[in-house]
């Protein structure tokens, strides 16, 4: 199980410094976009009408911590397919650019589910889902950020306010070390992510941006800081570029 650990923590290390690396650049044209272009031994979890899944009691997780990787590794890949949807409806350069991020996130999920003999989740279909609540979250959200490049925008912030408050949720559940470092990036990326769409949202928009699901106070303490890569990867960090480019 330590080597599976050790292995976990690089395998996560090397998806990240990838997604930074991929996604450097991508940021600073978020000023010139433009205004409008017409995320071993089996035991059974608790199952629920819509998710079922499988782990390796030798892993020792809790059920929490079972179906916390379970809901992030679906959520993350729900965040890549609006992004994909909404940039082929928009055609706006930051959709594109943090999908990619967000690929190398799920992946970072995946890699701690097999490392402790979890049956994936995941399915391979775009928009498709095994959690119905995220299937309906996805419906609702491809449908909002269908109507107009602003609710799109909108879309795409609140994707990742949604994701650094269940991230928060799940680090409170666990005290392993690979899980907390995989989440603790995720979290920092998704930080960088809603920054860039803010920033996107008033530069493009020319008004300002109101949390949908974070309150004031949170908002503002991740408004205000600066982008990184979470525990010092990928050297220039995720997310310093998001937005820039041709659209």
């Amino acid at each position: 199980m330590k080597n599976q650990i050790r292995n976990i923590l690089i395998t996560a290390l090397a998806i990240l410094m990838f997604s930074a690396v991929a996604c450097t650049s991508a940021e600073e044209s978020a000023q010139v976009e433009p205004a409008v272009f017409v995320a071993q031994d089996e035991i059974v979890v608790e199952e629920q009408p819509h998710l079922a899944a499988q782990t390796n009691t030798s892993s020792g997780l809790t059920e929490a911590e079972v179906k916390g990787l379970l809901f992030m590794r679906e959520e993350e890949k729900l965040a890549g397919d609006v992004y994909r949807y909404l940039f082929d409806q928009w055609g706006s350069a930051i959709f594109s650019n943090i999908a990619q991020s967000e690929d190398a996130h799920t992946e970072s999920v995946l890699a701690l589910i097999n490392a402790y003999g979890i049956n994936d989740p995941a399915k391979v279909e775009v928009g498709q889902f095994s959690d119905l609540d995220l299937q309906a979250l996805y419906d609702q959200l491809t449908a909002q950020g269908s109507q107009s490049l602003q609710d799109a925008y909108m879309v795409g912030a609140a994707i990742e306010e949604i994701d650094i408050l269940d991230l928060d949720a799940h680090i409170a559940e666990t005290d392993r070390s690979d899980i907390i470092f995989v989440y603790e990036n995720l979290k920092s990326g998704s930080e960088n992510h809603l920054r860039a769409f803010v920033r996107v949202y008033q530069n493009q928009l020319r008004e300002d941006y109101s949390p949908q699901y974070m309150t004031q106070e949170q908002y503002t303490d991740i408004i205000a800081g600066e982008n990184s890569t979470g525990n010092g990867i990928g050297g220039q960090g995720e997310g310093q570029g998001y937005g820039q480019g041709k659209p």
